[in-house]
């Protein structure tokens, strides 16, 4: 495979979502990928999406462009073989908890000992250290003692169950790329490697940033609709008369007055630059009335041409039609190696 990391190869021992997640975006990016697999465990990379057996089991989203060894890590002669493996493949990539890998006799200082150059990155829940590094955890639990939970839903109903799986994702995932990749840097002016050790509830804690920034430097306390960006403005979805939802996120005075000249509500400008609740109450309230008088059309078709930042709420598969994505390939079909295709999310970032 070509790509800027077509130069890199990657053992991957990890299962379940974030690991299979952060190999298959290197290998997106060209890195050759050996994903080394129990051959009697249900493992979800191989099984997601979909779940219903519609498809192969050997192939999956998550399997994109990557090669598969199937090898029992308790049975005689594994930990030679991937030490073997090692020697040629110099970046290790496992979601284990931590001392697993250890227990099977393929730790990071025995495989080090194979291969000094070795990039190990090691993803739990709540990393290699603390007194949470041996508790059990799913992306829910990571976002709810981060703090994210928090100040995310509406203050009548709590924190709401996420769509997508932030913690794995956005903080496993995400931050296990970008750690390899900076000890990628550092072994080409090193020539040493690293242990990248990705805690998903670190890298959820960090995902605060604004509501961090304000929290623990400002002193403000963080919780749902109170703020800006989180359901306390204008800033906020409304539901249109055929049940379907609009977004709107028209902060600036330019966009603001466009929003409301399109709503026929101009006369509420001044409240959108107040700070206070009861005018952003009042705000909403007649925002919220104008939007579910007539259907998502015909808003669609009002805001066509009108920059306001206002949008659509899309389901997914609206999503993958929608001129934007498609004109960026954000939908591509792969191989599924029977001589059938599958539709899959495309990669993201693009390299001209």
């Amino acid at each position: 495979m070509t790509g800027p990391l077509s130069h890199l190869k990657i053992l991957d021992f990890s299962t379940l979502l974030p690991g299979p997640y952060a190999t298959m975006m290197l290998a997106d990016m060209g890195a050759e990928v050996l994903r080394v697999e129990a051959p009697d465990r249900v493992d979800l990379a191989k099984i997601m999406p979909p779940f219903d057996g519609k498809f192969s089991t050997t192939f999956s989203y998550l399997s994109r462009g990557k090669q598969t060894l199937q090898l029992n890590l308790k049975a005689e002669g594994s930990v030679e073989k991937v030490k073997e493996l090692v020697r040629e493949y110099d970046i290790v990539i496992e979601q284990f908890r931590p001392g697993v890998m250890d227990r099977l006799g393929i730790g990071y200082e025995v495989l080090k000992a194979e291969n000094p150059a070795l990039i190990y990155c090691a993803i739990t829940g709540y990393g290699q250290t603390g007194p949470y590094r041996d508790r059990a955890g799913h992306d829910i639990n990571y976002l709810a003692l981060s703090g994210i939970a928090s100040h995310s839903g509406r203050q009548d109903s709590g924190p709401p169950p996420m769509g997508i799986q932030i913690a794995d994702v956005a903080g496993g995932s995400h931050h296990a790329v970008m750690g390899v990749l900076a000890a990628v840097i550092k072994r080409q002016q090193t020539g040493e490697g690293s242990f990248v050790d990705i805690s998903m509830t670190d890298a959820a804690f960090a995902l605060n940033a604004m509501a961090g920034a304000a929290a623990l430097a400002g002193g403000q306390e963080q919780k749902p609709e109170g703020g800006m960006l989180n359901g306390g403005s204008f800033y906020d979805y409304y539901q249109t008369s055929d049940g379907r939802w609009l977004s709107i996120g028209s902060l600036e005075p330019q966009f603001s007055a466009r929003l409301l000249e399109a709503l026929r509500l101009s006369d509420l400008q001044k409240l959108t630059m107040s700070h206070k609740p009861e005018h952003q109450r009042e705000l909403k309230e007649a925002i919220k009335w104008k939007i579910g008088e007539n259907t998502l059309d015909h808003w669609q078709q009002i805001f066509a041409e009108t920059d306001a930042c206002v949008e659509p709420v899309l389901r997914i598969e609206e999503a993958a039609e929608h001129p934007q994505l498609k004109a960026r390939n954000m939908v591509v079909e792969a191989d599924r190696g029977d001589g059938h295709n599958q539709s899959q999310i495309g990669y993201p970032i693009k390299f001209h």
